[in-house]
């Protein structure tokens, strides 16, 4: 089954990469924390509405619970919380490569936990996809670009540190959920999964809007263009991409899932070019084909 994970988690660094066209407008209108709250709300609506009609509610048991409410709590609650602060602080562009070292700390906790070990030609296409991602976002700008997503706020020490944190979160996470998405006496529904993740981040998110702190609340008013953008990055980023995560985490090692959905940054390249009429700089360009080298190889010693 290496070839479905290969696939699964390629498709779902292509859903990230479109939901996060729509995420820095809306994240900057509303903050951080607010955001994340919509999100998580209109991702646990659709996910436990499908969770309910395809009956995948009930796979799940005590134990699969009560671990996928932590990683939802470590990898999304903080973690996602953490990206969106970072992107508010540096930018989508520099959060970017502070978040693609997740798939490097994913590699190492992977080693360290179940002794995955990435060797030989596997070991050289996930070291030329890694820096091709972080060359791609790092020399992505070119000097006369002024629009939002490049905008600074303030110290970048904080937003750093939030990155940093925001990627270890996301590894931590995903190395809980092997276990339980590999177990084959008790064979979990990916997307009853996703749904107790998403739900216990938002519960988490709304009891800290209901204590009154200051942070969790929206720096603007939600409106419908507004929603309408945190709701299709919710069914895309959340849904389907962290679903089809779960899924590949079934058949697939830590490290190897984690260097493959970290292509997404490479993947926003021709989007923004589509988008914003601008084709990207010419080292962007040089960390995707590096990245398209490193992902052929990986792919094809599976």
């Amino acid at each position: 089954m290496s070839f479905s994970y290969d696939y699964l988690a390629l498709a779902a660094a292509a859903c990230w990469a479109v939901a996060s066209l729509l995420s820095a407008n809306a994240a900057r209108h509303l903050g951080a924390f607010a955001f994340s709250r919509w999100r998580m709300f209109c991702v646990s609506v659709m996910l436990w509405g499908m969770a309910v009609l395809t009956g995948g509610w009930s796979s799940l048991s005590s134990h699969s619970l009560g671990i996928m409410a932590i990683s939802g709590l470590i990898g999304i609650f903080i973690g996602d919380t953490a990206l969106f602060a970072a992107m508010n602080r540096l930018g989508p562009r520099r959060s970017g490569v502070l978040f693609a070292t997740h798939a490097l700390f994913s590699a190492l906790l992977a080693y360290w936990v179940f002794g995955e070990v990435i060797a030989g030609w596997t070991l050289v296409g996930c070291l030329l996809l890694v820096s091709g991602v972080m060359t791609a976002i790092f020399m992505g700008k070119r000097a006369n670009e002024t629009h939002a997503w490049e905008q600074d706020n303030g110290s970048p020490w904080p937003g750093i540190a939030l990155g940093l944190l925001a990627a270890l979160c996301q590894s931590v996470a995903t190395l809980m959920v092997k276990p339980v998405m590999m177990d084959e006496l008790s064979v979990v529904d990916p997307v009853s999964a996703s749904a107790v993740r998403m739900s216990t981040a938002f519960l988490a998110h709304l009891g800290l809007l209901w204590c009154g702190w200051s942070v969790a609340k929206p720096l603007q008013r939600i409106n419908w263009p507004i929603f309408g953008m945190v709701a299709m990055n919710a069914f895309l980023a959340m849904g389907v991409g962290m679903t089809l995560i779960l899924l590949a985490l079934r058949y697939g090692e830590v490290g190897m899932v984690a260097m493959l959905s970290s292509v997404s940054p490479v993947l926003v390249l021709p989007l923004l070019w589509l988008l914003m009429k601008r084709r990207p700089a010419n080292g962007a360009w040089l960390g995707a084909a590096v990245t398209v080298m490193g992902t052929i190889l990986i792919v094809a010693r599976h």
